[in-house]
């Protein structure tokens, strides 16, 4: 984890990764979470992931160019 890095934590599992970015307010909208995702921005378990409705468990690692 880089010294930026946010610990999140999910108390309801699972959660879509597009509403975490728009929860921790990464994104302004849910549009523009989905936008990011889909461009390439966002790493789970340090895997580029594209899916905006990727389930995200307690545990996973998600970052955020």
């Amino acid at each position: 984890m880089n010294e930026h890095a946010r610990v999140i934590d999910i108390d309801r599992e699972p959660i879509e990764l597009y509403k975490i970015l728009k929860i921790e307010n990464l994104a302004q909208s849910g549009g523009e979470a989905k936008h990011v995702i889909a461009d390439g921005f966002v790493r789970v378990n340090g895997v580029v992931e594209t899916r905006k409705r990727k389930k995200i468990l307690s545990g996973d690692l998600v970052e955020f160019e």
